[in-house]
């Protein structure tokens, strides 16, 4: 099993911080540290394609247009769906800006051709002197190259060509995996889509573990940037044990994903097992004894394990909660990660299981500010991601009960009537929930469907459908008849 190739690049932190410019939800102060994190990045990595992708007066993708320019275009340019995915909104009102300096762009520009030309030396020195595997070693420099500076188009054609020139099996994966991430920087959804599939197809031909496993996280990932939590939620949730694609996203990052897409997606049995009671996330949101109880094993080793850790454990309490998101990441590589505050989502899973619907929607709301409005995968679906959260709440109630007061109901999830009756009545009308609402005499009859009854529904329904396709069938095979008379 050899090493990830092609792993470094692209920083798709960097690709949160151009993001986060554009957020509406971010405060002005979160919007200057990124500003600056970009800044920074464009000049240590000398970005000279990305800096123009975003911020060129005519064409840049961040700025408005003729912004840092005497000459203002005459109409507006229309945004790609991909650059519309890098930002977050097609239309961003920027708070912070990143100005265009044209003596940076060429200075950035002539950097990366001299670097690249010194690559097509060493290239062209190598099918001279050397062997196959010399070539392909600059192919991959350029490849690298490409992709460190934001260059998507032929960092992409770069990879095509290792892709066609390798015979390694590792060497194919670890080019589509370095596609896919490119992918998810632009925010090209078509191109992750069939790069997934591609790499899916490699990985059963004879991939090895460590990248069958990555390419787990990674297909996740893509799942839940188009909405498909209920796919995605067993592959994050599967990778939380086996995680090392720190080149894909953080840990803590992981764990959010797969926390999210589990609390919406799972059944309620899976959702205790994978969820509640599963150690990787019991090490991250759980209480401290669980926290430690994960970490030093004890939870699968049985209560007589590590009680010499804990105690030693136990004395070194001072330290803050998040840093033990670092201990559960065991044998990667990975940089220092920023402390995140899981307790929002702690609250969401606890509350959700034990029905304790008040605390539920309050932590809905927090974890929708702090994290579904700051993310640029959730951000897109933050709104659809809260309303099926509410509607899980009202079946995991409703299932319970032949009838509900609605003042009781209301009570219970701390919101007024007048918002339960019309939050209710949207999923009503769509066969989301089935229950009726009586106001007058303030109750929710709930409608248990019957299986019998649905079976023969769905007989009919189908018998249906099986005439009219045979009614259909009849008429064209008499049509040829006639036409042969």
């Amino acid at each position: 099993m050899g090493d990830a190739q092609f792993a470094k690049y692209p920083d798709l932190q960097l690709a949160q911080h151009i993001f986060q410019l554009t957020n509406p939800t971010s405060t002005k102060s979160a919007k200057q540290a990124s500003l600056k994190s970009v800044q920074d990045a464009i000049n240590e990595n000398k970005m000279a394609p990305l800096y123009r992708h975003l911020a060129h007066p005519a064409d840049g993708v961040l700025n408005a247009p003729g912004e840092g320019s005497t000459q203002q275009p005459s109409t507006l340019r229309r945004m790609s769906s991909s650059a519309a995915s890098l930002l977050a909104t097609r239309n961003p009102s920027l708070d912070v800006s990143l100005p265009w300096d044209e003596k940076l762009y060429e200075s950035l520009k002539a950097e990366n051709d001299k670097e690249l030309e010194t690559i097509q030396k060493e290239e062209d020195e190598a099918a001279e002197k050397a062997g196959e595997s010399e070539v392909q070693a600059a192919r991959g420099k350029r490849a690298e190259v490409y992709t460190r500076i934001g260059d998507k188009e032929k960092a992409i054609a770069s990879y095509e060509t290792i892709f066609e020139k390798t015979g390694f099996l590792g060497t194919k994966i670890d080019v589509v995996l370095a596609i896919i991430r490119l992918g998810l920087f632009f925010g090209d959804k078509i191109l992750v889509k069939k790069t997934v599939e591609r790499a899916g197809v490699l990985v059963e031909s004879g991939g090895d573990w460590d990248r069958r496993n990555r390419l787990k996280a990674y297909h996740g990932l893509h799942l839940l940037t188009v909405r498909s939590y209920a796919q995605a939620a067993p592959l994050l949730l599967d990778s939380l044990s086996t995680f090392t694609s720190y080149e894909l996203c953080s840990y803590s990052n992981l764990v959010v994903y797969a926390i999210l897409a589990g609390s919406v997606a799972l059944k309620r049995v899976d959702f205790k097992s994978k969820v509640v009671d599963a150690p990787e996330i019991k090490a991250i949101v759980g209480s401290q004894e669980d926290k430690l109880s994960a970490i030093t094993g004890r939870t699968s080793a049985g209560p007589a394990a590590g009680d010499e850790e804990m105690g030693d454990a136990s004395g070194s309490t001072a330290t803050p909660v998040p840093t033990a998101v670092n201990l559960t990441t065991l044998g990667g590589q990975q940089d220092e990660e920023v402390p995140v505050d899981f307790t929002p989502l702690a609250k969401l899973v606890k509350s959700l299981y034990e029905g304790d619907y008040k605390n539920f929607f309050g932590a809905l709301g927090q974890v929708e500010v702090s994290f579904l409005s700051q993310d640029r995968y959730l951000f897109e679906h933050r709104g659809w991601y809260v309303r099926e959260m509410r509607l899980r709440g009202y079946q995991q109630l409703l299932q319970s009960y032949r009838v509900v007061g609605l003042q009781s109901m209301a009570n219970d999830f701390g919101v007024t009537v007048d918002f339960l009756d019309k939050d209710l009545a949207k999923f009503i009308a769509a066969d989301r929930i089935p229950c009726t609402i009586d106001r007058v005499k303030g109750i929710i009859e709930t409608n248990r469907p019957d299986d019998k009854n649905k079976q023969y529904a769905d007989v009919v329904k189908q018998g249906d459908q099986l005439i009219t396709k045979l009614q259909k069938y009849g008429q064209a095979v008499r049509l040829r008849g006639s036409e042969r008379g």
